[in-house]
């Protein structure tokens, strides 16, 4: 996946344009200067650098080299510091109750690693900590403007529902959204979206 993604971010400009996701933008209220953030498979940076403009200490992780280089480019663009590591999430020593914020954008894992890689995205979390996830769903399908063109890789309520019992669901619901989001993500577009708060009692 890495050569694939790699061979993607090759192209001239960035594939899913510099600017933060609306959702993402859209939960700044979760947001506090100092606060301690993961990216998930951050892609070239446009959600961690955002996060960094926002006074957060953003650790963006990704497998593609040549994402991670275009990320520490465009935060060198916007003034703000971003750490980078790059890591195949199925194979990455995942930290654990270190973040305050986990941020999943439109990643998805393949059937056989989803669930043991979204509890490592909770485990990730302090207790009280918050995800902030949006996917597209089946419905994406008819869409076709952006994520992968197989059902089996996209989510569901239920799916997330199951996968992520272990903390107080805010927010989960589906929706059709037009996305604005370089020649990558352009259009209208089904998505699922989850906000979900780590116990702070007993860290699930």
């Amino acid at each position: 996946m890495s050569e694939f993604w790699n061979q993607r971010f090759s192209q001239p400009g960035y594939t899913y344009g510099t600017e933060p996701n609306a959702f993402l933008m859209s939960q700044r209220n979760y947001m506090r200067p100092g606060m301690k953030v993961l990216a998930v498979a951050d892609g070239e940076g446009r959600n961690g650098v955002w996060l960094a403009q926002q006074g957060l200490e953003v650790l963006s992780v990704d497998g593609s080299e040549v994402g991670q280089r275009k990320t520490r480019e465009l935060a060198k663009s916007r003034g703000v510091e971003i750490r980078t590591e790059l890591a195949e999430l199925t194979a990455w020593n995942w930290p654990e109750n270190e973040f305050d914020l986990v941020v999943a954008i439109f990643i998805h894992f393949p059937p056989e690693r989803r669930a043991h890689l979204h509890e490592k995205m909770l485990g990730a979390l302090k207790p009280g900590g918050m995800l902030l996830l949006e996917a597209f769903t089946p419905k994406q399908l008819q869409y076709k403007t952006g994520g992968p063109p197989v059902e089996e890789m996209l989510y569901t309520v239920d799916m997330l529902r199951n996968d992520f019992n272990g903390g107080e669901i805010l927010r989960l619901e589906e929706a059709l959204t037009e996305l604005q989001e370089g020649p990558g993500h352009r259009g209208r577009a089904a998505v699922v979206r989850l906000v979900l708060r780590k116990s702070p009692v007993t860290g699930r």
